[in-house]
């Protein structure tokens, strides 16, 4: 039945989609920036209304009086700003239950979009309660109408027993501090959207809060438009000596109203909570979507680039998300800004429109990228013809050197050829090439900018290929061929607190890069927060101990997750990035550099940027285990 109706809502999305694009032209569809638009209104709505806002005056004998003043005596200002501001308002529920819907029916609501999806529901209702608050203060007809019935519908419930609606009873019940009350939940109420906005939005990345120019002035200009073609009036003074029996509603804001007394008020508190608790659980709801639930990779041309991709997440997001600056516009396989080549691997196509994305395009290859959802590891290229330019060398290097430092962790350091120096930059990595072809990324943890030697910190993988071998049949003089260097350096400098996170061997590419700002006679503050499971998982302990000594600027802070009594650990435990957030609950004003399983990367980013990290200042390198079976040899 999830299924029918959401295939049935994605036909009529994609045909409106296409009529607005014939009119509007793909890149100015207002369909495609559903989420920014909202923004746009919540704009219009709260500059309007702090200029009826300074002419209101919060009084019962005043109320009414000063919101005629306003519509009636200067109403080329004050009327048209009133009438925009409610035009506004019921766009801005419009467009949001449009933004809510088309989420849903493309099934863009479950897994890690779950967050998303709540706090986009809470955000629905509370523009709601807002707009039906607004209704309150012109004191009018409508205002009683709207505040009665509230309060009668609250007073359904056990916790009032009838205590509200006395308030509105007789004339002398409301005073002056009704209105301030009123006012100051008209007040509070939006700067909590706005709050919850922000915190809606860094979920998103490189999500748009202004829809293109175009669409912004046309919206504005057609809602003053109406507001001079229909303005807003009063529907008379407020008079609690008799009922507001006939009042015209918004019924986008106020629809639920008339069911109070049609059905009475219980029935429409199960309706309004039923459906709440409804939406909420909906990312749970059975069916639950098919796909590769476990880990993948994304390689990424021009740059060669790997990061880690969630089940269900477009290639476009999994690529902003980590900073790769993909093509895009509209995010809704409207304009093919974002199309690209699929190299290798599988992906789900996703829903798009058939002129962004034609049959024969696709079957050359190309995908969407904003649609797109990889099912396995996979390869693109966002530039044409960019994995053909951009091979990195191969290289020859033979074993000189191995030691297990832990019981799951190896330091391995490949000399190059006689007179052979490779140049790379901290942060970047190496691909070894297995004796089928097979390749395995492992970082860099030696110090740039050139090396005679290469140092590796190789962890065990059960089953896997390579790391078999080399825990179990590597010798020193073997030869181990790789390509490289691959990948962008992360290393900025600036004065900016900068915080490396280093989960278990995600230390080498933090080794390789605190050892180059040392030698560049870096500054600025530098933190290693280095998170392992057990003490002996510190396989180089000594190294940053070393470093603070010899470094004001640099601190050290070793995490523990899951101590054993003989440790005898008395310092930080828990997860790293919870230690992190615990010394720096503000995270506006630093660099993150995240190296680990993508496990802890996908836990500690989000956790960073809703501390005020900026999205641009959260760098990662996410690595995966690769579980195959052991060769007989490797590049011998």
């Amino acid at each position: 039945m999830l299924k029918l109706i959401q295939s049935t809502g994605q036909w009529f999305f994609l045909r409106a989609e296409g009529a607005f694009n014939v009119i509007f032209g793909d890149r100015n569809n207002p369909l495609h920036y559903l989420g920014a638009l909202s923004y746009w209104l919540f704009w219009i709505v709260l500059g309007s209304g702090l200029y009826v806002y300074a002419f209101y005056e919060t009084g019962l004998l005043t109320t009414y009086a000063s919101v005629e003043s306003l519509t009636h005596s200067q109403w080329f200002a004050g009327g048209i700003l009133r009438s925009l501001h409610r035009y506004a308002s019921d766009a801005m529920v419009l467009v949001m239950l449009l933004h809510l819907v088309r989420h849903f029916t493309f099934d863009r609501y479950r897994g890690f979009r779950a967050f998303s999806w709540i706090t986009g529901v809470v955000l629905l209702w509370m523009v709601y309660a807002s707009g039906i608050n607004g209704y309150m203060l012109p004191w009018d007809r409508l205002a009683q109408f709207v505040t009665t019935a509230t309060a009668e519908w609250f007073d359904s419930l056990p916790i009032f027993h009838g205590t509200l609606v006395r308030n509105f009873i007789l004339p002398d019940s409301i005073s002056d501090r009704f209105f301030s009350l009123l006012s100051f939940l008209h007040i509070g109420l939006p700067l909590a959207v706005l709050a919850v906005l922000w915190v809606h939005t860094q979920r998103v990345p490189r999500a748009r809060t202004m829809p293109p120019r175009p669409i912004a002035v046309a919206s504005l200009l057609s809602l003053l438009v109406l507001a001079i073609a229909m303005p807003v009036t009063s529907q008379g003074a407020a008079d609690l000596n008799s009922v507001a029996s006939e009042v015209k509603l918004d019924y986008f804001l106020l629809a639920v109203y008339p069911l109070i007394y049609s059905w009475g008020a219980m029935p429409v508190w199960g309706l309004v909570v039923g459906l709440t608790v409804l939406l909420l659980l909906a990312p749970w709801l059975p069916p639950q979507r098919a796909g590769n639930q476990g880990a993948m990779t994304l390689t990424v041309h021009p740059g060669n680039r790997r990061v880690a991709v969630r089940s269900g997440e477009t290639i476009l997001d999994a690529g902003l998300r980590q900073g790769i600056p993909l093509p895009y516009e509209c995010r809704n396989g409207g304009c093919g800004l974002c199309k690209g080549r699929l190299l290798n691997g599988k992906v789900e196509y996703g829903v798009y429109h058939r002129s962004a994305l034609s049959d024969a395009e696709r079957a050359e290859g190309k995908i969407l990228f904003c649609c797109a959802s990889p099912l396995d590891d996979v390869e693109i290229e966002y530039e044409e013809g960019a994995a053909s330019r951009e091979h990195a060398p191969l290289h020859s290097a033979s074993v000189e050197h191995f030691e297990r430092v832990a019981p799951d962790v190896m330091i391995l350091q490949l000399r190059l050829a006689q007179g052979e120096r490779f140049d790379f930059q901290a942060g970047q990595f190496i691909h070894i090439i297995l004796d089928n072809g097979e390749r395995r990324a492992y970082s860099f943890a030696t110090c740039p900018p050139a090396a005679e030697r290469i140092e590796l910190h190789v962890r065990l993988a059960p089953g896997g290929r390579f790391t078999t071998w080399a825990f179990n049949d590597m010798r020193v003089g073997d030869r181990v061929n790789f390509e490289g260097p691959l990948g962008f350096s992360a290393m900025r400098d600036g004065d900016k607190p900068m915080i490396m996170v280093a989960g278990a061997t995600g230390f080498a590419p933090v080794k390789s890069m605190l050892e180059f700002a040392f030698r560049s006679g870096y500054r600025r503050p530098l933190h290693l927060y280095w998170g392992v499971r057990r003490l002996r998982d510190l396989y180089m302990a000594q190294v940053p101990k070393q470093w603070q000594q010899q470094h004001a600027n640099f601190r050290y802070v070793p995490v523990l997750s899951e101590p054993e009594p003989a440790d005898d650990w008395q310092g930080r435990t828990g997860l790293v990035h919870e230690a992190i957030l615990a010394d720096f609950p503000d995270l506006s004003n630093c660099e993150i550099y995240a190296c680990g399983s993508m496990k802890m990367v996908e836990v500690a980013r989000p956790a960073f940027l809703a501390h005020g990290l900026h999205e641009d200042a959260c760098f990662s390198d996410a690595f995966l285990p690769a579980v195959e079976s052991a060769p007989r040899n490797i590049g011998r």
